[in-house]
Order: C-alpha cells, then sequence, then structure tokens
C-alpha cells in the first residue's frame, strides 16, 4: 500500500473529534490485542476465527491499521494505551537502550509512560479498570490488574513471577478459584497455545465479575509461533483459534452478566508479520571497524545498534560524533540492498525514538540481530515484525469494532494505531487528551 494511499485514507477517514464528551456510547469496552494480528485472519473465512468474523459482518473494522516504528510490541501497545507515538509516550522499543550493555529487561513498568494513558482518564471520571497481560502495565493505575511480566532468571517460575506483581494481591488466587484453576508453567507460560485460554479466562471472570469499564487483554499465541514458525504454519492456524476463543469467552461473559447490550469490542493487533530467510549483525561491521567491541557491555564503544526485529537504531555514545557516524554510513553503503535508511526527517515525521541519528528498516524477509559475534548474514527461518510500518501490507495490523455504539458495516481501507486510544475515550465519553491521535469518523452511531 502506497504511502500516498495511506495519506489519503487518514484524511478521508479522521476529523478532528471533541474532547471530553457528554455523551456515552458504551458503560464498557473491552480492548483486546491479539499480538502478531494480520487482517486475514478476520477477513478470509478460511482463518479459524469465527467470533473475530462475525464481529466483522455486524460491525465495524480496518482493512489494515499502520502501526509504529518499530512495529514491535512494546511501543505499540503503549501507543494504542495513549493514543501517543513513541517519541512522545518514551517506550521507544521493547528493550531499552542500556548504554552499558543489555541486561534483558523489558520496559516492564508503566512508569516508563510519559503520557497520561486510558487507564489514568477513567479512573478520573471515577470508573474502574481491568488488565490481563497487557504490556507496560507493571504498577499501572489500575483496579484489577495481572500484568505482562516474566524473570530474566531462565530458571524462573512464570506464575509466580507474574503473581508477584500482580494488584490487589489476592486477586492472582481469586482467579485461579473462580475461573481457571490451578496455574503452572505448564499451560500458562507464553510458550504454550493453552496461555490464551487461561488469560481469556481471566479477562471473561473480571468482566463478569467487576463490570469495569475499560478491560484491556493481550493475547500471545499469534505473536509467538508466527515467529517460531512462519506465517502459514498450521500451529498459527491453532494460535488464531486460541485467540478467537478467548474472545468468544469474553463476550459470553457479557451476555451472561447482562451487560452485552452496553459493551463495546474492539480487537486490533500491534503489528503483522514477515517470514525471513536471512539475518543481519551490523554490530560484526562496527566491531571490525574499531566502534565497539565485542563484548557485553560493549567496551570502549562510540556506535552501536539496537535492533528490533525489522529494524536497528543507530545510538552514538557520544551525539555530536560526526566521525562515527560518517564512518557508520561508509559501511552501510556497501550491504545497503538489504535494508534501507531511515534518516532523522523520517523518523520525526513517525515518532520515533528523538535520540538517534539513523536506523535502518530491513526489507522483506531479512531481520536484524544485535549480536557483535559471527558471520554478520546469516540464513535464519521463521517469522519477524519490527519494520517501518509503511513500507510493506504484510506488517500492517487489523481493527474490528463491535457492539454498543459501532454502526455496522462500517469499513475503513486504513486506520493510525494512535487514532484507537481516542475512539475507546469516545465510546466512554471520557475527557482524554490523545497527543497524536485522531479519533476516527464514521465508525459509530448517531447520538440518540
Amino acid at each position: 500500500m502506497g504511502r500516498a494511499i495511506v495519506f489519503l485514507s487518514l484524511l478521508l477517514m479522521a476529523t478532528s473529534s471533541p474532547i471530553g464528551q457528554n455523551h456515552r456510547y458504551a458503560d464498557h469496552v473491552v480492548l483486546v490485542s491479539v499480538d502478531g494480528l494480520r487482517p486475514e485472519f478476520y477477513l478470509d473465512r478460511h482463518w479459524p476465527a469465527p467470533m473475530m468474523q462475525q464481529m466483522v459482518r455486524e460491525g465495524a473494522h480496518a482493512k489494515a491499521v499502520r502501526g509504529v516504528f518499530p512495529s514491535v510490541t512494546y511501543p505499540s501497545h503503549t501507543t494504542l494505551i495513549t493514543g501517543a507515538l513513541p517519541k512522545r509516550h518514551g517506550v521507544y522499543y521493547n528493550r531499552p537502550f542500556e548504554p552499558q550493555g543489555q541486561t534483558g529487561r523489558w520496559y516492564w513498568k508503566e512508569s516508563a509512560i510519559e503520557v497520561p494513558t486510558l487507564w489514568d482518564a477513567v479512573k478520573e471520571a471515577g470508573l474502574k479498570t481491568a488488565s490481563v497481560a497487557w504490556p507496560t502495565s507493571v504498577g499501572a493505575p489500575i483496579h484489577w490488574n495481572i500484568p505482562e511480566f516474566w524473570s530474566l532468571d531462565p530458571q524462573g517460575d512464570p506464575v509466580e513471577t507474574v503473581r508477584s506483581v500482580t494488584t490487589p494481591p489476592e486477586l492472582f488466587e481469586e482467579v485461579q478459584r473462580e475461573a481457571t484453576g490451578r496455574l503452572t508453567p505448564l499451560h500458562f507460560g507464553l510458550g504454550h497455545l493453552t496461555r490464551d485460554d487461561q488469560t481469556g479466562a481471566i479477562a471473561a471472570y473480571l468482566l463478569k465479575q467487576y463490570r469495569p469499564a475499560l478491560l484491556t487483554l493481550h493475547v500471545v499465541g499469534t505473536d509467538r509461533f508466527q515467529h517460531q514458525s512462519g506465517r502459514q504454519a498450521p500451529v498459527v492456524r491453532q494460535a488464531v483459534a486460541a485467540a478467537d476463543r478467548a474472545i468468544s469467552r469474553i463476550v459470553e461473559a457479557a451476555k451472561h452478566s447482562g451487560i452485552l447490550q452496553r459493551t463495546a469490542f474492539i480487537v486490533t493487533g500491534d503489528h503483522g508479520f514477515s517470514d525471513i530467510h536471512t539475518k543481519l549483525a551490523p554490530n560484526v561491521w562496527l566491531v571490525e571497524a574499531g566502534l565497539m567491541e565485542a563484548r557485553s557491555d560493549r567496551g570502549q564503544w562510540r556506535a552501536t545498534f539496537h535492533t528490533s526485529g525489522g529494524a536497528a537504531f543507530l545510538h552514538l555514545r557520544d551525539a555530536e560524533d560526526n566521525q562515527a557516524l560518517s564512518q557508520v554510513r561508509t559501511l552501510l553503503g556497501a550491504v545497503q540492498p538489504l535494508f534501507r535508511l531511515v534518516e532523522r526527517p523520517e523518523l520525526d515525521r513517525i515518532g520515533a525514538d528523538p535520540s538517534v541519528p539513523l536506523a535502518l528498516a530491513a526489507h522483506p524477509g531479512i531481520s536484524f540481530t544485535s549480536s557483535p559475534k559471527g558471520p554478520a548474514i546469516r540464513a535464519t527461518k521463521g517469522g519477524a515484525h519490527g519494520y517501518f510500518p509503511e513500507d510493506f501490507p504484510q506488517i500492517y495490523t487489523g481493527f474490528i469494532g463491535w457492539g454498543a455504539g459501532f454502526r455496522a458495516r462500517a469499513v475503513a481501507p486504513i486506520l493510525r494505531q494512535e487514532d484507537i486510544a481516542p475512539l475507546v475515550a469516545e465510546l466512554l465519553g471520557l475527557a482524554f487528551e490523545a497527543p497524536d491521535g485522531i479519533s476516527p469518523r464514521g465508525f459509530l452511531k448517531e447520538d440518540d
């Protein structure tokens, strides 16, 4: 999809929306992020997603959603919950860049977010929130919160790790007693298909028991298995079915609770996927040029790449080190057919990390690793994301709106990820200033 078409579609779909509206389209909004959601999961009936496909027939949808750069989970989810681009909300990657070497930590804590969230707006309106496995939500102002979090210890217990950051603390035992039964690493770990069945059950219980105004849920199997096996593997179909079951379970909980008619559902994602065959290690070139060392702390480094799947961001130890920057440009010139350079003006336009002078955006089939050792160009397999969000259609994600407030059969050619948070706010009638997003026109029914 060309950039001119993207821009035209956005002009057609979006106009300024009022802030702090009194009208409320829904009493409850369920925001589900299907990690690695591709539009064909709900547009093509051959995918096992009957609930999502029913929602498309009866509600609103987009044929594509343009994400952020890099198109990876944590900056994308922070945009979904803030309506801000990464340059403003502060969650630039999955893992923060650590100048003295990467420790392995991710942007787990909500304190990393530099702008107000939907959770803040709901709380300020005197309403309640609940969340299950949402990225960057540890410590968030959520009334019932089971965040996404894991231990850096490979031997750590994933169940106990999540329990340790759940609020209120007794909630974890409650959902095991009332919704899931005893959770174990064998069916709650991130690498298991049953993970989404469990988080779906938890989300359904929280909606039925507490009826929050905003419920956020992140389901992950579709991402895990596309990374592992590529876009079309049979296990991906199983993961799509699991995600759809989770959504169905929440719909059923709303129905049995008597709140379905006043509940709006939004199903969206963070990114699409590209099958890959080649992996690039640009830090190997920097080691060979003497710009960094092949050490975990980077040694006496002047320049290094921080990679995110199909993207690599150049960090300079000294932002004024133009000589190092010139050396990097010379090195990249010999291998540029494998990727393109994203210069600072384009990074500003897409709202990426404001501290880097340039980034690399891989072509389809290529991904990056930050490793400073081994061959700079190596064979690989599976799937990846992180690519520049407008470069090729495989990396677009999707959007469905169904239930209270949504018009039937409303279709947009493309939405922007930052426009989803203000749409949630409009559904709930919240006073919420989305820094970069605009609630799209044409999806919601006229005021009664």
